[in-house]
């Protein structure tokens, strides 16, 4: 059963459909061969089921709100900010990089458009100062990563969806481990520029300092907000995705006037279309795992892979091997769904905390999305530099070598990801 699965599923992705038909199609094939007694209609229940939770509200608001944001211009002033403050250090361009990426992080919560917001104005301000293209885009891919840990992950939504873990915990869990990223770049930018001998840029005045962060204030009340409304318990995961967006709106439209009302629709729009494609993975997802949940798949590959009673530290081992490998070649949305239900009830049995493993498997997502060969922000660098495949991967090695340190540092201690607890 389960190699009937895999083959259906690898033959219809060598034969270029895009990943939401396998996903649906495959659970349809076992249900005809092994199960021809069902009511197929089960199967089409599960698909309205993918999509009818309450917490799914926040995905397509959350994207709106980054929307709003890449189009206008809080992306340049946030890195004007930052680089007044650290772009004269050594290594400044590139932290500066990586902690615009963390903050655009916590306003968008997609590694995708952090590459674009970031990714774009950065690329040529690392260029100026000395750094080999190559360097300055695996820079920009892999900070970007970032995104997916601290809120509002639309990957840790993905997660709370699939397995019933409060979204809230989730988004808080995930900011210490977004900073222990963030300060290990800047460890290594500090430690390349000095090697390299890049260059110092000229530092800043108090005036422009104070110039750029009086331009920076309101967008850096988004951080603010959802995780100060969520800490403080005003608003949940999905209320904060609502004020997100009419923050957006005020920010941009209103104050900054860099939209005009007539750009709205447009902006609507392309939120729309990724609003579609993300529901018709969830829709999937939930038909797959409902499939293989009831051919009780994740206990003949639990007990292939794991054995009986496997210890805690070996489960979350495996989990951010497959989960590493499967974001290699297939977006982290659909190996969520999809791996998740496999992993969860092993990981319960082992006394994992599932905010704890949450983390474990939003981190490897984000791993895995900028590894080759086929993470997905790897595409979306190369449409945006319109670099070659090779140039964008070309320099990435460092900075998946610190990124599975730091993954070997969560599964080791858990302090890390429940941290929040000690402040609540």
């Amino acid at each position: 059963m389960l190699a009937t699965l895999m083959t259906v599923m690898i033959v219809l992705l060598l034969l270029n459909f895009p990943m939401m038909i396998p996903l649906i199609a495959a659970p349809l094939v076992i249900l005809f061969i092994y199960f021809p007694m069902m009511d197929p209609m089960l199967m089409m229940r599960q698909l309205e089921t993918g999509i009818e939770a309450y917490v799914l509200l926040a995905v397509p608001l959350f994207i709106l709100a980054a929307d709003i944001m890449t189009t206008g211009k809080t992306s340049n002033r946030l890195l004007d900010f930052i680089g007044s403050f650290v772009a004269h250090m050594r290594g400044g361009y590139a932290i500066t990089t990586s902690a615009a990426c963390t903050l655009f992080g916590a306003i968008s919560g997609s590694t995708q458009a952090t590459v674009v917001a970031i990714g774009t104005p950065m690329r040529q301000r690392l260029l100026k100062a000395g750094y080999k293209d190559s360097s300055a885009i695996a820079l920009i891919i892999n900070s970007s990563d970032i995104a997916l840990l601290v809120p509002p992950s639309i990957g840790m939504i993905m997660y709370a969806l699939v397995s019933g873990t409060s979204v809230g915990d989730l988004f808080l869990a995930g900011i210490i481990p977004g900073i222990l990223v963030f300060l290990s770049f800047a460890i290594y930018s500090y430690i390349y520029a000095k090697v390299k001998n890049i260059p110092l840029a000229e530092k800043a005045t108090w005036k422009e300092r104070w110039m750029f962060t009086r331009k920076a204030l309101l967008p850096l009340g988004f951080p603010v907000i959802i995780i100060g409304g969520l800490y403080s318990g005003i608003f949940s995961a999905t209320e904060a995705a609502g004020v997100s967006v009419l923050y957006a709106f005020i920010l941009e439209v209103i104050i900054y006037r860099s939209i005009k009302l007539s750009d709205m629709p447009k902006v609507a729009l392309s939120t729309g279309l990724v609003t579609s494609a993300v529901f018709v993975l969830v829709a999937g997802g939930q038909a797959f795992t409902w499939m293989i949940s009831f051919a009780r798949i994740p206990q003949i590959v639990s007990d292939a892979v794991l054995g009986t009673d496997p210890s805690a530290i070996y489960v979350l081992i495996m989990v951010s091997i497959f989960f590493f490998i499967g974001c290699m070649f297939v977006d982290p949305i659909v190996v969520i769904l999809v791996l998740t239900p496999i992993f969860m009830p092993v990981a319960e049995s082992a006394g994992i905390d599932p905010v704890h493993l949450g983390i474990i498997i939003t981190f490897q997502a984000a791993l895995g999305s900028a590894t080759p060969p086929f993470g997905v922000d790897i595409f979306t660098a190369s449409a945006v530099f319109q670099k070659s495949y090779l140039d964008v991967i070309r320099g990435t090695p460092p900075f998946i070598v610190i990124l599975l340190i730091v993954g070997a540092l969560l599964i080791g201690f858990e302090e890390i990801s429940l941290a929040y607890r000690f402040f609540q």
